[in-house]
């Protein structure tokens, strides 16, 4: 028997939110990690206690920010610069159906 699946999904991203944060923060299309993370809360979820979640919580006020449905995050400078470019392309790190239900099959010999 071969069972076959991928490791996450993707999903068409079509809209722009702004996102602020420190320095440090991560580069991430769909998900952020860093410090004093910001952004429309229809959006995307922010996650302030990281040990909640069961992920790492290493450095001091360590926050996630992860994307919601089609959104992906564009940093305020040169927004629509960033928003054109990134728009209608396939992304993942994010909470969306698409991205969190995998496809799998199992194959099994005649």
């Amino acid at each position: 028997m071969i069972v076959l699946t991928s490791d996450h999904g993707s999903i068409l991203c079509n809209r722009a939110v702004r996102v602020s944060g420190s320095r440090a923060t991560s580069s991430g299309l769909r998900f952020k990690v860093g410090n004093h993370l910001e952004s429309d809360p229809e959006s995307a979820l922010l996650i302030q206690d990281p040990t909640a979640y069961h992920l790492p919580d290493d450095v001091s006020q360590k926050q996630y920010l992860i994307a919601k449905e089609d959104y992906y995050f564009v940093y305020p400078n040169q927004f629509n610069e960033y928003k054109r470019h990134f728009h209608g392309g396939f992304q993942h790190g994010g909470i969306s159906m698409e991205e969190l239900i995998l496809p799998c099959v199992t194959l099994e010999p005649r």
